[in-house]
């Protein structure tokens, strides 16, 4: 019934993706090469959460 209430899970998982993505740039603007793979490693598992989200709608 209050379904238009509930968050969308992919959007919030679309904002965590882009965000990820920005701190990893950024990591490996400033050198941290270590940050950026671990921020690059996320970044890959919120992505392949978003495909598998994807696929079953």
């Amino acid at each position: 019934m209050f379904g238009f209430l509930k968050k969308d899970p992919l959007k919030q998982l679309n904002k965590e993706y882009g965000q990820l993505l920005e701190q990893a740039m950024q990591a490996q603007r400033n050198g941290d090469i270590e940050g950026y793979s671990k921020l690059s490693e996320k970044a890959d598992a919120v992505y392949k959460e978003i495909q598998r989200l994807e696929s079953q709608t």
